[in-house]
């Protein structure tokens, strides 16, 4: 049975997302900084059937959390076959003006970019020992510098200091990642969900968690012909 960890996992995307892997014969490992709220989310599958899952406290921002997480994974299984970098924060949007902006980017790349390098480091060891090992940074489409040049793109009034870059910088760590592990068996890429009605967005948004879960789930099981380095949404490739 493939083993997959996803950061964030107790509720919206990465629920939906643990979910979905759990129907198709994995055992998920939900990261959640509340562990009473992990707890619930297990128990939630748990009575739909879903037994193979277990919760793992995990707050990416914290360095020792990490390493306590990594070392409970490693203490539960010898391999593990994916690790999905779903957990993020919006942050301040707009972003407050001064140093209270800096606060708000400061906040913002700590989950964002900052804890899916800390999770991917600490974990990457129990990656490296699956046969096809994937890894899936859950960004978005506003992180595309390329569309952020072009007026007619839908999101083009949404910049800001914080969110935007912060998955910007996200995929070129997907890409470095990429780069660093392309004479492997990896597969690491960034997907673009959608704009999905969580807890983000006040779920403001149209998008179904469980449609977006589809997506991110798909690039979390791709075969060895599947791409590496890339960034998707539900249409294919985006530009970076």
């Amino acid at each position: 049975m493939k083993k997959a960890l996803i950061t964030g996992a107790n509720k919206g995307i990465g629920f939906e997302t643990a979910r979905h892997l759990l129907q198709q014969g994995y055992f998920v490992y939900l990261g959640s900084r509340n562990p009473s709220l992990g707890a619930d989310a297990i128990a939630a599958l748990k009575a739909e059937g879903l037994a193979s899952c277990d919760v793992i406290e995990l707050d990416v921002t914290d360095a020792l959390s990490v390493e306590k997480a990594a070392q409970t994974v490693a203490a539960k299984t010898a391999t593990l076959d994916v690790l999905i970098n779903n957990a993020g924060i919006l942050g301040q949007f707009p972003a407050p003006a001064g140093e209270d902006g800096v606060l708000n980017t400061q906040q913002v790349f700590a989950t964002n970019y900052l804890g899916a390098i800390r999770i991917t480091t600490a974990l990457l060891p129990l990656l490296q020992k699956a046969a096809q090992p994937r890894i899936v940074n859950v960004s978005s489409e506003v992180a595309s510098l390329t569309l952020h040049q072009d007026p007619a793109w839908m999101y083009y009034a949404f910049k800001d200091a914080a969110y935007v870059p912060s998955k910007t910088a996200l995929n070129l760590y997907t890409m470095m990642l990429a780069f660093q592990l392309k004479d492997t068996a990896f597969k690491v890429n960034s997907v673009c969900p959608g704009y999905t009605r969580t807890a983000l967005n006040n779920f403001t948004a149209d998008g179904d968690p469980a449609d977006a879960a589809r997506i991110v789930a798909r690039y979390a099981m791709l075969d060895e012909e599947g791409p590496t380095g890339q960034f998707f949404n539900a249409a294919g490739a985006l530009p970076w």
